[in-house]
């Protein structure tokens, strides 16, 4: 496979019968869940590096599961970066959400510590919170090979929740041990 940025992509062709809905909807769900790129009516496409070969295999397999195919074709592009550009605008996307559930976060610890919700019932599920995050960041990463602008505020904002969780327990102890 190739490198990153040297402009190679697979292109897959999904063909897989519309009944019943589940297989194509499963397909569907793998190339999204693994970052690849609608370009219309069954095509997608996703960088040519390892990290994709995966979730291409499981879509391929989903097809086949469903009685239909995926057809992977090595491309590039001849003119420009246009599939790149459209890639990191859909990371961007991405990433624009992971930073508002993020803003979430921050918000709901704020709110805890206002209303003086010191509780290891609500510090085992703002741990949880953040766990999820973490999940979500390192999926994300996984997925954006190019960068995305965006990429490096996320990696801030995740620490700074990481910190904010930390305070927070350390007052959800202070409280526990004065009782």
């Amino acid at each position: 496979m190739a490198e990153v940025g040297d402009g190679k992509w697979l292109v897959l062709v999904v063909r897989v019968p519309s009944a019943p809905s589940r297989h194509r909807v499963a397909v569907w769900r793998e190339l999204r869940r693994v970052g690849a790129l609608s370009l219309g009516q069954g095509a997608w496409a996703v960088p040519d590096v390892p990290g994709f070969a995966g979730g291409v295999a499981r879509a391929a397999e989903l097809a086949e599961r469903g009685g239909g195919e995926v057809i992977t074709l090595d491309a590039a592009e001849r003119d420009g970066s246009r599939l790149l550009e459209l890639f990191t605008a859909e990371r961007e996307e991405e990433w624009a959400e992971f930073l508002a559930d993020c803003g979430k976060f921050d918000a709901e610890i704020d709110k805890e510590i206002r209303v003086g919700k010191f509780t290891m019932a609500e510090l085992e599920e703002e741990e949880q919170s953040l766990e999820r995050l973490r999940r979500w960041h390192r999926d994300l990463k996984a997925r954006d090979v190019f960068g995305a602008p965006s990429a490096g505020d996320a990696d801030a904002q995740l620490a700074h929740c990481a910190d904010r969780l930390a305070e927070y327990t350390e007052r959800v102890f202070q409280a526990l041990h004065q009782m």
